[in-house]
This record gives structure tokens, sequence and C-alpha cells, in this order.
């Protein structure tokens, strides 16, 4: 009997102590995080592997995370992306949605609504 893979998570944000701390909160769910902490490594990253969700940062030292979505949906138009960014403006939450993102989320967060809406968006996938 094959045991069914764990969900698969790329999380992309320069701040490296933000993406240790979203891969142990996603881990604690059974969820396989893969870090990123450049724009450039996040897509390097999705055109070589597979994943169940793309969890990104608005900013990046070497690029926008607005761009980064546009970059992916050329290539992926079906794993859901989620951005989870320190900006709590409303024009950044209606970029990432044009960008082809599924959702937008303020940090900080506790990790409830975090979990919570990347488990969704994996299930509904």
């Amino acid at each position: 009997m094959e045991s069914h893979a764990s969900p698969r998570v790329l999380c992309a944000d320069d701040d490296k102590d933000t993406c240790q701390l979203l891969s142990a909160l996603l881990s604690r769910s059974g969820i396989e995080v893969r870090l990123a902490n450049s724009a450039d490594e996040a897509l390097g990253l999705a055109q070589l592997e597979r994943f169940d969700l793309y969890l990104l940062d608005s900013q990046f030292s070497d690029d926008d995370g607005f761009e980064l979505c546009r970059r992916l949906r050329e290539f992926d138009q079906h794993t859901p992306i989620l951005f989870f960014a320190g900006a709590a403006y409303e024009t950044d939450k209606r970029k990432a949605v044009a960008a082809g993102a599924n959702a937008y989320i303020v940090k900080p967060d506790s990790g409830g609504v975090l979990v919570g809406t990347v488990l969704q968006l994996i299930a509904h996938r």
C-alpha cells in the first residue's frame, strides 16, 4: 500500500526568519516546505519541481512579488498562489489578484489564518 505524499509548498520570502517561521508552522500540519530567499530562486524551483501551493511575499531584494506571481502563471495556471505580505493596502491585494494570486494575507498572523488558508487552497486544487 502506497503512502499518500505530503502536500508541498514553496515558500518564497527574502527574510530568512520569516521563511523559518512559515516552515515550522506548515510542517506541523504535515506540509513539506521548500524555501526560496529570492524571486529568481523561487522561479527556478517552481520550474524544476512540483508544488501544491506557492506562498509568496510581495517584495524581494531582486524582484517584485507581483511580477514573480505573473511569471509563475506563465507556465503554471493551476497551482494556488497565496501572498503573505506586510503591506495591508487594498491596492496591493488587488495587484496580487490581478497577477494571478488566489488569496492575500497580511503579516503578522499567528499562523491560524495562514495555515487554514493554505490547507483550504490545497484541498480545493
